[in-house]
C-alpha cells in the first residue's frame, strides 16, 4: 500500500495519501482511520479548488476488482470503479437502455472516461444522473468492510443531499442488477439548458417489464433533480400495470412525492411542470 504525505495538508493528525493494492487493504485502512475515498476525482477534486486539501485521501482506482460490467447468474454486476465509459460499451439488453442514455450526458467524454458509477452515487448529488436510472432498474449496492458485506436498496443507500447510508469503515464496492422475470427495457429524459455539460433541471428514468401480450406486468419510474433525493411514483407505477404504454395515463397528481425547489437553473413550478412532460415522453419511449 502506497503512503504518501501530500503537501499542503493542514499539520496534525494521521493525514495522506494511501493507495491500496487491494480490497481487503482499502477496507483495513477505512477501518483504522477516517478518510475521503478517491476514485475517478471528477466530482472530489472540483469541490476542492482553491483550499488546501485537508483530508485523508484513500486513492482506490487501482484495485481492479472493482472494474468492469459482467453477467452474472442472478443478473448483472456494476463494480463500483467501472466508468460511465465502460456502462455504454458493455453488451447489455434494452433492461439497460436509460443507463446507456444517461451515461452518454454525464459530463463529456472526458468525465465519461475518468467518472465512476460508484462515485456518483456516493456523491449523492440530487441531480446525478445514474440514480433515477438506478432506481428505475431496482438495484442494490454491496458495501464491503473488515466486519464483511451487506447490500443495500439504492433506494435506502441515497439519503438525501450528499448524505448517504455508507458507514465511514465501508466501500461500495459493486451496485448490482437483478435479471428481470419478463421481457424489459427502459428509457431515460433528461432537461437541461444544453444537451452536454449540464447539470439537470429535471430528469426521468423508466423501466417497464412486458407480458407476452404487450401490456406492462411492471413499471418503475423515478424522477430526480426535483426532490432532495430522486423520487419514484407508485401511484403511477400501479396504474400501468396491465395497461399498453399509454402517456395519458399520467396524471398531474402522480406527482406528489416531488418537492422540487428553486434555484439558479429552474423554479420549482417550471420544474414541476417539466416533470409532468418528460414522464409522459418516458412512457411514450416504452410504447
Amino acid at each position: 500500500m502506497t503512503n504518501i504525505t501530500v503537501s499542503g495538508l493542514k499539520k496534525g493528525g494521521a493525514l495522506g495519501y494511501l493507495r491500496p493494492a487491494t480490497v481487503e487493504e482499502a477496507v483495513a485502512a477505512l477501518s483504522a482511520r477516517r478518510s475521503t475515498v478517491l476514485a475517478g476525482g471528477t466530482d472530489l477534486f472540483p469541490a476542492r479548488v482553491g483550499r488546501p486539501c485537508d483530508e485523508a485521501l484513500l486513492d482506490i482506482s487501482g484495485l481492479a476488482a472493482l472494474r468492469g460490467v459482467a453477467e452474472t447468474e442472478r443478473g448483472w454486476r456494476f463494480g463500483a470503479l467501472a466508468t460511465w465509459r465502460d456502462v455504454l460499451c458493455a453488451e447489455l439488453p434494452p433492461l439497460f437502455d436509460g443507463l446507456k442514455a444517461a451515461a452518454r450526458q454525464v459530463g463529456g467524454v472526458q468525465i465519461q472516461n475518468r467518472g465512476t458509477i460508484g462515485g456518483n452515487l456516493c456523491n449523492a448529488s440530487p441531480a446525478a444522473d445514474g440514480t433515477p436510472n438506478w432506481l428505475a432498474l431496482d438495484a442494490t449496492v454491496e458495501l464491503a468492510s473488515a466486519n464483511g458485506t451487506r447490500c443495500l436498496p439504492v433506494a435506502e443507500f441515497v439519503r438525501g443531499n450528499r448524505r448517504t447510508a455508507r458507514r465511514e469503515d465501508e466501500l461500495l464496492v459493486a451496485v448490482h442488477v437483478a435479471r428481470p422475470a419478463h421481457p424489459a427495457r427502459g428509457t431515460f429524459r433528461k432537461l437541461g439548458a444544453r444537451r452536454y455539460l449540464v447539470i439537470s433541471i429535471i430528469m426521468v428514468a423508466a423501466v417497464a417489464e412486458f407480458a407476452p401480450d404487450g401490456t406492462i406486468a411492471s413499471a418503475r419510474i423515478a424522477v430526480g433533480a426535483a426532490s432532495e433525493v430522486a423520487q419514484r411514483l407508485p401511484s403511477l407505477e400501479a396504474r400501468l400495470i396491465g395497461q399498453h404504454p399509454d402517456p395519458s395515463l399520467v396524471r398531474e397528481k402522480d406527482l406528489a412525492p416531488l418537492s422540487p425547489i428553486d434555484d439558479v437553473r429552474a423554479t420549482a413550478a417550471y420544474r414541476r411542470d417539466a416533470a409532468l412532460t418528460l414522464v409522459r415522453r418516458a412512457i411514450a419511449d416504452l410504447a
